[in-house]
């Protein structure tokens, strides 16, 4: 269950709480609290029956003091202002954590794409993109997938752009099919960030993967890969789950099979295949807030934002947590966690293989040359295990939580680029 939190407040108590320890002028930590720029558009679309429905969408530029903004775009019934701008404002954030040249921006559509046919969703995306194509260019603002949009979708949006602009464009938009100038590995970016951030947790705490139980919240791109990527680590996955509820089993789950299945069904299913027959094996049945009280080692929320909270984080038994979803837990529900000793990998850190692969797209895009798929593994690893080191190291040396540390480091590099242009300090005297 998400939240009844104002997610948009909830992020800027992050600002104004690790703001103070950053050290950087007030100013700085004051720029952070306004998004730069917010459209809300009516998108009309001709529906398969004739019709014509009309369908919010909305897109945030949220800060661009370190480059263009970079945000995906999601089509999800509960999109509204707040959590845009929430999710914008986590992405400069992140971007910053890990070094990326880019600004925060998020968008979305208010919409249920399961109830759309495919031509219905192609005349969505492609309406969005009209909407919005004044506010978003290779050098401006740089959309890319996000809950419930794919590659193919991110293909018609630029297609879409491309005819508006009348030129060819392919950086304008990431996370595209290869075959349209998408990135190899942009796939699994997100799920193997996060596995790359527990391969090093693992370092640090020195526990071995094949006594180290996992429960995985959500079974989209990001949860799917991280715990196929854990599990062909040694990994044993006991819990996953999706929106209509989840499954257990201490002996574990093959992962690919539930996922093949998936395809199938439309759920998760404790299924076990071997080539093309599946059969059900031993397991429980529960409930997503079940799974986030299991007895397992590791928790990842990999779905939606505020789904652990002051209210059900004192049953959260897990003793480390990797925020593969953007914001899963709540700033009210962190202290209750850290006064527990739960360890938690923020989001700006876990889930940013994301947009790092993203970021490779869109250079390729503007070289006109595409890496190799070894290429694009070596350099995200890279940027994930400097980051992951960075904040560890931060952490210890002052002894704050590894989120603390990460928006402090964020929130230090913005103001640099702030300080670089002048502030009261500079102008007053």
């Amino acid at each position: 269950m998400r939240a009844a939190i104002d997610v948009f407040e909830d992020a800027l108590t992050r600002i104004r709480d690790y703001g103070k320890s950053a050290d950087v002028p007030e100013e700085v930590v004051e720029s952070l609290m306004h998004p730069h720029f917010m459209l809300k558009a009516t998108l009309p679309v001709r529906m398969d029956d004739g019709s014509t429905r009309y369908f919010a969408g909305y897109r945030c530029r949220y800060n661009n003091t370190l480059g263009p903004t970079k945000g995906g775009i999601r089509f999800h019934p509960d999109v509204n202002v707040a959590e845009i701008q929430a999710l914008a404002l986590w992405m400069t954030i992140k971007c910053a954590v890990v070094g990326l040249p880019y600004g925060g921006g998020k968008g979305g559509v208010v919409v249920d794409p399961k109830v759309l046919s495919p031509m219905e969703l192609e005349r969505l995306s492609r309406a969005y993109m009209r909407a919005m194509a004044d506010v978003i260019g290779p050098h401006t603002d740089i959309p890319a997938p996000d809950v419930y949009t794919n590659a193919r979708i991110m293909g018609w949006m630029m297609d879409e752009y491309e005819a508006i602009k009348r030129t060819k464009s392919p950086a304008v938009i990431t996370g595209k099919p290869v075959r349209l100038g998408g990135s190899l590995g942009r796939d699994d970016a997100t799920g193997r960030g996060a596995a790359l951030c527990v391969a090093e947790l693992a370092k640090k705490r020195q526990f071995d993967p094949g006594k180290t139980t996992v429960a995985v919240q959500g079974f989209g791109n990001g949860g799917y890969h991280v715990a196929r990527l854990l599990q062909e680590s040694g990994y044993r996955i006991v819990a996953i789950s999706d929106s209509k509820g989840g499954i257990y089993s201490p002996d574990g789950f093959d992962v690919a099979s539930i996922f093949e299945g998936k395809q199938q069904t439309r759920r998760v299913r404790a299924v076990y295949c071997d080539q093309s027959i599946c059969e059900i094996i031993d397991h429980d049945v529960i409930s997503n807030e079940e799974l986030l009280a299991l007895d397992v080692d590791i928790l990842i929320p990999a779905a939606l934002e505020g789904v652990i909270t002051k209210r059900n984080a004192p049953a959260v038994r897990a003793p480390y947590i990797i925020e593969v979803a953007n914001g899963p837990i709540t700033s009210n529900a962190d202290s209750i966690l850290e006064e527990n000793g739960t360890v938690i990998v923020p989001d700006v850190l876990a889930n940013a293989g994301g947009v790092s692969v993203s970021y490779f797209e869109w250079v390729q895009n503007l070289q006109g040359y595409q890496w190799t798929l070894s290429e694009v593994h070596s350099r995200l690893q890279q940027i994930m295990c400097t980051a992951f080191g960075e904040i560890w190291d931060y952490s210890a040396e002052r002894n704050v939580s590894l989120r603390s540390a990460a928006y402090a480091l964020a929130i230090r590099r913005i103001g640099e680029a702030v300080q670089a242009h002048g502030t009261r300090d500079y102008f007053g005297n």
